[in-house]
């Protein structure tokens, strides 16, 4: 070190901006679970088509549930079915851009295309980055499943280009709530 004074400085600075940031990733978190939280008696309505969708689709019905919970707040963000100014469909906010929705809003046909839309995100995302986690692969799933697997350049930078550049970490918080209530 140059001079002791500079050095003091620059490690505190960095050990404050250290400290803010896990102060932010807490309060993020902690509204992540609010979130869920609040809108968990509405998406405990389709718990069983969630299990069900989950099975079949060999995806965790928690994760399903905190999709649920951040596209659509369990249905009540929807306007007759619909989100994302008419762009997106139902409980799990299919993108009508990208997809053909199937069924209801609310149905099992709904729930099981986006649980069968997270999965082949998933299979894309095990295709480009094989060496990642079991853990990085969901997140990076996740983050498929909001932007599609093209807008993924690297774990670092999952949610980068996902909306509200959180959607992994916030679907994540979400699941873990959804787990620890029976999901």
């Amino acid at each position: 070190c140059p001079g002791l004074s500079v050095c003091l400085k620059v490690q505190l600075v960095a050990v404050m901006g250290g400290a803010w940031l896990l102060i932010s990733m807490f309060l993020a978190y902690s509204w992540h679970l609010m979130m869920a939280k609040r809108d968990r008696p509405y998406v405990d309505k389709y718990k069983g088509r969630i299990t069900s969708a989950g099975q079949k689709y060999g995806v965790d019905p928690a994760v399903l549930g905190g999709i649920i919970s951040r596209e659509s707040r369990g249905g009540t963000g929807l306007v007759n079915g619909s989100g994302d100014n008419g762009n997106a469909h139902g409980l799990m906010q299919v993108d009508k851009r990208y997809h053909s929705p199937k069924g209801a809003w609310d149905s099992q046909a709904h729930i099981d295309q986006g649980a069968q839309i997270l999965a082949g995100s998933y299979s894309d995302v095990e295709r480009k980055y094989p060496h990642w986690t079991k853990e990085k692969k969901l997140k990076g799933a996740l983050a498929a499943y909001n932007m599609g697997a093209g807008s993924i350049s690297s774990y670092e930078q999952v949610d980068a280009k996902t909306t509200g550049e959180d959607y992994s970490n916030d679907v994540v918080a979400r699941a873990q709530y959804f787990k620890k209530h029976g999901y």
